[in-house]
C-alpha cells in the first residue's frame, strides 16, 4: 500500500438494542444434554437462539426443520435451546415431551418449562418464537412465528465477525447429547391402512418409512423406504420419505401417502413396492404462492392426512389450516376450504376457518376432519359447507361426554367413521378412543388408556388403535357399551395479559433483516388483520388493514376474552445492484388472551421480527 493512499477503517458494527438475557428455568430440567443441568453462563461466548416451542404446533414443528441447516452451518458458534412451554395440560407431562423430542427429531437441548417460567420472563406470546442472545449474554433479537431463519442466519453473520473482532466468540461443541436408540418394530406411528389383502399398512413416522404388517398388527412383512429423512421417488429399498402420516387407498393397486415433512402428496404401488409424487414440490407453501395449478407445480404445507371424498382426493393441510384436493383426472391440486386463519369459523368452505387439521374420514355423505388445535370434530357436506360438532376454539379443550355442544376433546388427531354412521376420534392428548353419534348428539367414551392414540381403522367387528407413544397397533373389539370417565375442562394455559378498558394501541413490531427493505414493488408491504371472540369485546379495531399499528376500543363491560391478530410484512434485499432480490414473507398468528383491569396496560406490543423500542433496554 502507497503511504500516501488513505487507509481504510473498518464500518463500525450495526448499533442494535440489547437486553440482558433473564436466567433460563424450567421446572421439567433439561433433555438431550447427558444429565446436565444448564445455567446461562453456560452458554457466555457463544450465539445462543432460544426457540420456545410446543410439540402441538405445526409452525413449531416448521422451524424445528427450519432450524437444522442454520444449526449444521454454525454448529461450532452457535448453541440451539428448545424451550418447551405447553399448550395443553398434556403437553405439561414430562415423558410427553421426551416422547415429542424424539419424535420429531430434536437434535439439541431442550428446556422442559411445564409453569411457562422462561416463557413469561422473556415476555413471549406466541408458538413459536426465536429469541437470540449474543456471546454476552445480551437479547439482541425476537422473531414470532415461522419463516425467518433467513434473517438470523444474517445477524448470526454479523454476531460471529462483532465478536471474533471483540475476543468474546468462543468456538466449539454444543451440550446436545444424543439418546440411546430404542430396539422396537414402530417408533411413534402416525396413520394405519387396511389393505385389500388384509395386512396393514402403517407410516411409521420417526423412521422416514412405511411398515406393511400381517393382520396380527406385529409381524412385519416389508418396509419401504430407506429410512433416511429424504425426498426420493423410486424402489421400496431406495425411496425416502420425511415424517409421512396419513394413508389412504387410491385403488386397489395403490396408497396414497402424506409426506408430511417433505410437503408431497406420494403414491405407493402395492405390487412392485415403487413410490412416485403425486403432488407438491418439496418446498413449503407460503403466503403468496399458488393455490391451484399442476399439481407438481404447486407447493404444499405439511399434508398431515387423506382420504377420497366426492371423485377427489381431499388433504388435511395442517401447515396452513386449510384443506386442499387433488384430481387424479387432470393431475391438479387446489385450496378446496379454509381461508388459512386459524380457528373455528362454520359455514362456506372458502369462508371456514380450521387450525391443524390432522385427520379425515369419508363417507357417501360427509368428509369427517379432527381439527386438532380446536380439539374439535368437523364435517363438511357434499355442497361445501363445514359444521362444527364437538368443539368451541383454540383455548377450550377437556375430556366431557354427554351431549356434543358442552362435550370436550383434547388434541384429537385422527377420526374414523364407523358403519352405524357414527364416528370414532382418537382423542390424542386423552389417551382415549371417543365416539359421537350424530342421531343422538351424544359424545362417549369407547376405551382409555390409550398412549397418544392418532388413528383408528376399522377390521371386521373390530377397530385397531395406533398407539403413537406405544409405538404398536392395538386391536379392540368395538364396545357396545361406552366407559364412564370423570368430566375435566381446561383452558390454555397461559396467564391473561391485563389491559385497560377502552382505548388500548396495539403495535405489531417488525424490522426488516439485515440488507433488506420492506418490499412495496406491488403494493403495501404489511397488512394486520384483527378480531376478538367474544366478538363484543371489540368496539372499534376489528378488520384489515395495512398498518401495523392500530387503536382498539375494549368494551369495559366484557371483561375477558381473547384477541386474534394476524400480521404479515414482506421484505426484499435492499441492494439495487442485485438483479434478482432474494424476498421472504413474515407471517404469524396470535391469539392473545386478556383480561380488562382498570391498571391494565394501554399498549399491547406484539413483536413479529426485531426489538420493541419502547420497551425498557440496557445498553452496554
Amino acid at each position: 500500500m502507497n503511504d500516501a493512499d488513505p487507509v481504510p477503517t473498518p464500518a463500525p458494527a450495526r448499533r442494535r438494542a440489547r437486553v440482558r438475557a433473564p436466567e433460563l428455568v424450567g421446572k421439567g430440567g433439561w433433555i438431550n444434554t447427558g444429565g446436565a443441568d444448564l445455567k446461562l453462563a453456560d452458554f457466555r461466548g457463544r450465539i445462543l437462539i432460544l426457540d420456545f416451542w410446543t410439540f402441538c404446533c405445526i409452525n413449531c414443528l416448521h422451524v424445528l426443520d427450519e432450524l437444522r441447516e442454520l444449526e449444521h452451518q454454525h454448529r461450532d458458534t452457535v448453541v440451539v435451546v428448545g424451550v418447551h412451554s405447553p399448550k395443553f395440560v398434556h403437553e405439561a407431562d414430562h415423558g410427553a415431551v421426551l416422547d415429542a423430542v424424539e419424535r420429531y427429531g430434536v437434535e439439541h437441548a431442550v428446556l422442559d418449562d411445564p409453569e411457562l417460567a422462561t416463557w413469561k420472563q422473556y415476555a413471549v406470546r406466541a408458538w413459536p418464537t426465536l429469541v437470540v442472545i449474543d456471546p454476552e449474554g445480551y437479547v439482541v433479537a425476537q422473531h414470532a412465528g415461522e419463516g425467518h431463519v433467513h434473517a438470523i442466519e444474517r445477524l448470526v453473520t454479523e454476531l460471529e465477525a462483532e465478536h471474533e473482532a471483540k475476543g468474546t466468540l468462543r468456538r466449539g461443541d454444543g451440550p446436545y447429547v444424543a439418546p440411546e436408540p430404542e430396539p422396537t418394530s414402530l417408533r411413534f406411528p402416525g396413520k394405519a391402512l387396511l389393505l385389500p389383502s388384509g395386512n396393514l399398512l402403517v407410516s411409521d413416522t420417526t423412521r422416514h418409512q412405511l411398515v406393511e404388517l400381517e393382520r396380527d398388527g406385529e409381524t412385519v412383512v416389508r418396509r419401504i423406504g430407506s429410512g433416511t429423512r429424504a425426498f426420493t421417488d423410486g424402489t421400496a429399498e431406495s425411496a425416502a420419505f420425511n415424517e409421512p402420516q396419513g394413508l389412504a387407498l387410491l385403488d386397489d393397486t395403490s396408497v396414497l401417502v402424506a409426506d408430511t415433512v417433505n410437503h408431497a402428496l406420494r403414491r405407493l404401488d402395492l405390487g412392485t413396492g415403487e413410490v412416485s409424487t403425486l403432488a407438491g414440490t418439496g418446498r413449503q407453501w407460503w403466503q403468496g404462492s399458488p393455490t391451484s395449478g399442476p399439481a407438481r407445480e404447486v407447493d404444499l404445507s405439511s399434508p398431515w392426512d387423506v382420504a377420497v371424498f366426492a371423485g377427489r382426493v381431499w388433504i388435511a393441510m395442517a401447515g396452513v389450516h386449510q384443506l386442499w384436493t387433488y384430481d387424479p383426472a387432470s393431475d391438479t391440486v387446489a385450496v378446496a376450504a379454509g381461508t388459512t386463519n386459524e380457528g373455528l369459523v362454520d359455514g362456506p368452505a372458502a369462508d371456514a376457518w380450521f387450525a391443524q387439521p390432522s385427520g379425515l374420514s369419508a363417507t357417501p355423505e360427509r368428509l369427517w376432519l379432527a381439527d386438532s388445535e380446536t380439539s374439535a370434530l368437523r364435517w363438511i357436506d357434499l355442497d361445501g359447507t363445514v359444521h362444527t360438532a364437538v368443539g368451541t376454539g383454540l383455548f377450550d379443550f377437556g375430556h366431557r361426554d354427554g351431549a356434543a355442544e358442552q362435550a370436550l376433546l383434547q388434541h384429537p388427531l385422527g377420526v374414523t367413521a364407523l358403519p352405524d354412521g357414527s364416528v370414532a376420534v382418537s382423542d390424542t392428548y386423552n389417551h382415549a378412543l371417543r365416539r359421537y353419534d350424530p342421531a343422538t348428539g351424544e359424545v362417549t367414551t369407547l376405551a382409555t388408556d390409550l398412549r397418544e392414540p392418532s388413528d383408528a381403522v376399522l377390521d371386521g367387528d373390530d377397530i385397531v388403535v395406533v398407539e403413537s407413544a406405544r409405538h404398536r397397533l392395538t386391536r379392540l373389539r368395538l364396545p357396545e357399551e361406552a366407559v364412564r370417565v370423570e368430566s375435566v375442562a381446561h383452558r390454555t394455559r397461559r396467564a391473561a395479559t391485563e389491559v385497560a378498558p377502552g382505548k388500548l394501541r396495539l403495535d405489531v413490531i417488525f424490522q426488516a433483516p439485515p440488507g433488506q427493505k420492506l418490499d412495496t414493488r406491488y403494493g403495501p408491504a404489511t397488512r394486520l388483520l384483527v378480531s376478538a371472540t367474544p366478538p363484543g369485546l371489540l368496539l372499534a379495531g376489528e378488520g384489515a388493514d395495512t398498518d401495523l399499528s392500530r387503536t382498539l376500543e375494549l368494551d369495559p363491560a366484557v371483561p375477558e376474552g381473547v384477541l386474534h391478530v394476524s400480521a404479515m410484512a414482506a421484505s426484499c434485499d435492499d441492494d439495487p445492484d442485485i438483479e434478482y432480490p432474494a424476498c421472504h414473507v413474515h407471517q404469524q398468528d396470535w391469539g392473545v388472551p386478556v383480561r380488562l383491569t382498570g391498571a391494565g396496560a394501554d399498549r399491547l406490543p406484539l413483536v413479529l421480527a426485531g426489538m420493541d423500542g419502547e420497551a425498557d433496554s440496557q445498553a452496554p
